[in-house]
């Protein structure tokens, strides 16, 4: 099984499949999955290409998630190896995707060959949702495939997600939930004009200051006993054209919210305009809403991965709710319990990506003992 993992892995880093492109991936996943007796439907939605692939008609359903697409490799010259040339190299395997997450698809894989045919007759289905629109806008990707299981009533009972959550070892962390994601853009309108005659202009980087620091400083929220306090984080912010005798007519504001289940996304746009309006500023804003909180307290999948990562790596793993967002944040809001699990992610988005062989070997077994424990009962 080892060898077969790393075979497939390498295979697929060997695509490049930079979002939204899918580079054949998807492909090369059906033909393995055909021949255990998956049916596989393709969902194509404008520039995406998305995998619904089920074996099985009846439930409970377990659902592997994840993506085929990676984020560009960046500076060649920075490289080690070629980045979509997989490269053994001192106990690693390296490339673009290797941990995001092409070594987590290939784990899938070999363990689900593996366990449909030790159980050949398995009690319920097992499911895979594959997009290459995770790294990119997300609008065309799980999010459709989900809306198009919704309305056919298809549902998921359990999902694991691919993405690489571990920390330092594999297996020491799982992300049983995330925080949902809320962003601004927002554009101070002032009047532009001669520094020497401020007042004939009207300043909106100086008329914005005091604003823009009450939300930078405001409590939220506590958290709870599952997510960190909501955050608040200014990440772009831009006025004037590079004169510095000219006063800017617009300041632009780009900001963003990871907030906990204390609050919605609703209360957290009222109260940033609520700010907004008690400093009299003149103002357009526009709202980008990634995703709700999502989170899987307990249950029969948590309960199963922290026995298998026990079982095959020797670990009692941490329920984390840490991290950015992911597609889980779409199959979540279906009823269905929902957490990730895959390798380090020490390398990702940078240059020299890399995965441990090792784990990959381990990832697989790891899968393999959480179909065992769910559906075999």
């Amino acid at each position: 099984m080892s060898q077969d993992v790393l075979a497939l892995c390498k295979e697929l880093i060997n695509r490049e499949s930079v979002t939204p492109e899918d580079a054949g991936c998807q492909k090369l996943m059906a033909d393995i999955l055909v021949p255990l007796g998956f049916e596989i439907e393709t969902m194509v939605f404008e520039d995406t290409t998305n995998m619904w692939a089920r074996r099985g008609s009846e439930g409970p359903v377990f659902c592997f998630a994840g993506h085929t697409d990676v984020v560009p490799a960046g500076p060649l010259d920075k490289w080690q190896t070629p980045p979509f040339e997989a490269t053994e190299l001192d106990g690693y395997l390296h490339g673009r995707g290797a941990a995001d997450m092409k070594g987590s698809l290939a784990a899938m894989l070999v363990a689900t060959r593996e366990f449909v045919q030790n159980n050949p007759d398995l009690k319920g289905s097992i499911a895979f949702l594959i997009t290459s629109d995770e790294e990119g806008p997300f609008i065309n990707g799980t999010t459709r495939v989900i809306d198009t299981l919704e309305a056919r009533n298809e549902k998921i009972t359990w999902c694991l997600v691919g993405e690489p959550s571990s920390t330092e070892k594999l297996g020491d962390v799982v992300k049983n939930g995330r925080r949902g994601s809320l962003t601004g853009d927002l554009v101070v309108h002032g009047i532009q004009g001669h520094v020497a005659y401020p007042h004939l202009a009207r300043n909106p980087v100086h008329h914005s200051a005091l604003a823009l620091s009450e939300l930078a400083h405001e409590h939220w929220d506590n958290g709870n006993d599952y997510f960190p306090p909501t955050s608040f984080q200014i990440s772009n912010i831009h006025a004037g054209h590079g004169a510095g005798n000219v006063i800017p007519g617009e300041l632009n504001v780009c900001f963003n919210f990871r907030f906990s289940t204390e609050l919605t996304d609703v209360q957290l746009i009222n109260r940033v305009v609520s700010t907004l309006d008690n400093h009299g500023l003149e103002y357009d804003i526009e709202w980008t809403f990634n995703g709700q909180p999502f989170l899987t307290e307990s249950g029969e999948l948590v309960a199963a991965t922290q026995y298998a990562i026990k079982h095959c790596a020797g670990l009692e793993t941490q329920l984390s709710t840490a991290g950015g967002t992911s597609d889980g944040r779409f199959i979540a809001p279906t009823g269905a319990q929902v957490i990730e699990l895959g390798p380090v992610n020490a390398t990702i988005h940078k240059v020299n990506e890399k995965v441990k062989i090792e784990d990959l070997y381990t990832l697989a077994e790891v899968y393999q003992c959480i179909l065992e424990r769910l559906l075999t009962k």
